[in-house]
């Protein structure tokens, strides 16, 4: 998942300034305190004391909008999106038009994985807003959100917008390049002239390597970047998929054990990496850790519900388990968010007729069928700008019987 560090024009816009007038009551001296206590924990960004500190003037003062509009940014800087979205709708229920609310409840849905609901305060922030930094941020996180919706042309609309108002900022670049695909090798070239020795030139000549099967090269361009920044999201996960790519042309269990090493990583670094997730409870599956594979499924679920891959995922492990009818709503979520994804309705139509529901079956099987005339599975794609592991036809779920493609 991307993640966007700088949201400094979000803190100071929505931050508050209490003047520290004549202490005429206890009320008074204590809110004036912790707006006090709280801006100065801002200013040595120590989001931990401010948010404590901005707590207790909401609870002082629940009916200003601003506090509240405060925290939303303390816990997005925190990367605590939930807790962020709730207090931007409780500032927007005091003060609707509060500045840049809509922008940061957009971002803060985004991170959620929730693109939908994410998608309309995104593009006002993104089209309307006249902050720079604000713009910039809402621009990058409407590039992932269409990438997610499958709006190729949105996608590349806005990547054309960006790199116009931002021509050479080296993130932009980046990611709009993932964005070009035909177009990605003149944008790293105008990257590589912007900032030659940055973490981006790197990440860029590992993919680079990476598509053309130079693992090792890959392998060693990452590292450099973690020498640089240890903590930068993303970047074991990159790790692990290149082990991973390695062992599928090797056979080399040490690769699959390293690619789990780094999944586990990047969840070290960033907990809210689903793909990483997705991808233990991938191997978990394909081990025949069937149960094991469910319950990291689940977890990864309850955070990110809309994942398509992992409710596909978390049905074929039911299917395992001889739990036709648990695979069932999972699957009919699957097909809902992604309708020509032929293994869901494949396994749906297994998940129907093992529950007897033979009409469903028929259906299922038919729109497979017609898919799978369409798009060969040599050709299907992952449905996410980071590229994950797809589920497949080819294996039938553990414990059950393979049955031939139609």
């Amino acid at each position: 998942m991307m993640k966007w560090p700088k949201c400094a024009a979000l803190l100071t816009a929505c931050c508050i300034v209490i003047l520290a007038a004549p202490a005429q009551t206890s009320r008074a001296s204590k809110a004036a305190q912790y707006a006090t206590d709280g801006q100065q924990a801002l200013a040595r960004n120590d989001y931990a004391d401010a948010e404590e500190a901005f707590k207790k003037l909401a609870a002082l003062e629940p009916g200003v909008a601003e506090i509240h509009a405060t925290l939303a940014a303390i816990s997005f800087k925190q990367r605590d999106y939930d807790q962020a979205v709730h207090e931007v709708r409780a500032a927007q229920r005091l003060k609707p038009g509060l500045s840049k609310l809509d922008s940061l409840l957009g971002l803060s849905l985004a991170e959620m994985g929730r693109f939908s609901e994410a998608l309309p305060p995104l593009e006002k922030g993104f089209h309307q807003t006249a902050d720079p930094e604000v713009r910039r941020m809402c621009g990058l996180e409407l590039l992932r959100t269409y990438s997610e919706m499958e709006r190729d042309a949105d996608a590349v609309e806005t990547a054309l917008a960006l790199n116009k108002l931002y021509p050479n900022d080296p993130e932009v670049l980046y990611h709009t390049g993932r964005i070009y695909g035909s177009q990605a090798y003149n944008i790293m070239e105008r990257l590589h002239d912007t900032a030659p020795g940055s973490v981006w030139m790197l990440m860029a000549q590992g993919e680079a390597n990476e598509s053309q099967k130079q693992w090792d090269a890959a392998i060693v361009a990452f590292n450099r970047v973690l020498t640089l920044d240890p903590h930068r999201p993303g970047i074991h996960y990159q790790l692990g998929r290149i082990y991973l790519s390695r062992f599928h042309d090797t056979l080399n269990s040490a690769d699959q054990e390293q690619a789990m090493r780094e999944f586990t990583a990047e969840l070290d670094v960033d907990p809210q990496n689903g793909n990483a997730a997705y991808e233990l409870a991938n191997h978990q599956a394909q081990l025949g850790n069937s149960d094991a594979a469910r319950q990291q499924y689940e977890r990864l679920l309850q955070q990110f519900p809309d994942f398509e891959e992992a409710l596909v995922g978390l049905a074929s492990a039911n299917l395992a388990l001889q739990k036709p009818a648990d695979a069932v709503r999972p699957l009919e979520r699957a097909t809902h968010l992604r309708p020509g994804d032929e293994v869901a309705w494949w396994r749906l139509a297994q998940a129907d007729r093992a529950i007897g529901n033979l009409d469903g079956q028929r259906q299922a099987l038919a729109t497979f069928q017609k898919i799978h005339k369409t798009i060969p599975v040599t050709l299907r794609k992952p449905n996410a700008v980071d590229e994950i592991t797809p589920q497949s036809i080819d294996t039938a779920p553990t414990g059950s019987a393979k049955a031939p493609i139609p």
